[in-house]
């Protein structure tokens, strides 16, 4: 059962890519999206917590001031980032990018952390970094320059919600770490996402679906709650639970396969696929992921529950 929450989750992670990319087509900017989103997991998340377990609203004034932090560099700025990046680039594209994180936590681990990381994580750099240059064809390069940075931009956000947040998720519940995460970066969003600026009108304005559903038109409010509650707060109680039932480096295996999922999505809707070299190279460049997913030793990732649910799309 650990793996089929597991599988669901990645799932759904990489299917939000293309619903995050329809809502930002239909009028919202990737910061609006963002201000959405956090805030609409943060009211859930804390919903939860008032039925279940309210003594998780307790913090100590260190863990708000990392909790903070956590929401602003490794939420906010990540959601966003992301969202601007798929506006630029085809989806799977953009999430394979921003998947190196998994290799940069490996490195930091290793270099700061002072971790015990076996030996292949320098087969998983090579990989990695072969992958991605083969699926930006660097020789003849077709994809947008700044979407490429803003999909390392996401990488290093989604690295720092990952080193912090794995010691954050032993010191409290993980539905505790989402409420803060995301109240305090749906706080940040309000001051810069320029919310008020959306006419609610556009809510209820019609949107095709786009590529192989476009025939399909429904309000703007559809695809955004989908956003919020399947691409967001239900992947993340979907992983919560297979951690609960499976090993820490199993789980981030698993959770890997939201890049295929990705691919396989925005193929299937949206109808943006790659040719031949650069599928090979996004095969490569997930060998390394999974390579740095298990590079850190069990004791030191289990200990800590290992990566903590991603908290973007």
């Amino acid at each position: 059962m650990a793996y089929l929450y597991a599988l669901l989750a990645a799932l759904l992670f990489g299917a939000n890519g293309s619903v995050t990319k329809v809502v930002i087509e239909a009028g919202l900017s990737p910061t609006q999206l963002t201000q959405f989103r956090t805030l609409g997991v943060a009211i859930i998340a804390g919903l939860v917590l008032l039925a279940t377990d309210r003594k998780a609203f307790r913090i100590s004034r260190r863990q708000v001031m990392v909790m903070a932090v956590l929401g602003v560099t490794g939420v906010a700025l990540l959601q966003a980032s992301y969202a601007a990046a798929i506006q630029l680039l085809p989806v799977g594209i953009a999430l394979l990018v921003e998947y190196t994180a998994v290799l940069m936590v490996a490195l930091v681990a290793f270099f700061f952390l002072r971790e015990k990381v076996r030996a292949r994580i320098w087969i998983a750099i090579g990989c990695v970094l072969i992958g991605l240059a083969i699926v930006a064809r660097v020789w003849n390069s077709s994809l947008n320059p700044l979407g490429i940075l803003l999909g390392f931009v996401a990488a290093v956000s989604l690295t720092i919600y990952f080193v912090v947040g794995e010691r954050q998720v032993t010191a409290t519940s993980p539905m505790a770490v989402a409420f803060w995460t995301m109240s305090f970066a749906a706080l940040f969003w309000a001051f810069f996402s320029s919310w008020w600026t959306i006419d609610p009108a556009l809510f209820a304005h019609p949107v095709s679906l786009g590529g192989n559903l476009a025939a399909l038109v429904v309000p703007v409010w559809v695809p955004l709650a989908w956003n919020v509650l399947l691409g967001s707060f239900a992947p993340f109680l979907l992983s919560f639970l297979a951690l609960q039932r499976m090993t820490a480096t199993a789980a981030g295996v698993i959770a890997s396969s939201e890049v295929v999922f990705a691919f396989l999505v925005a193929f299937l809707w949206l109808r943006e696929g790659l040719d031949t070299v650069q599928i090979v190279g996004a095969v490569i460049v997930l060998v390394g992921i999974v390579l740095a997913q298990t590079a850190r030793s069990n004791k030191s990732v289990d200990a800590d529950l290992a990566l903590p649910v991603s908290p973007r799309p």
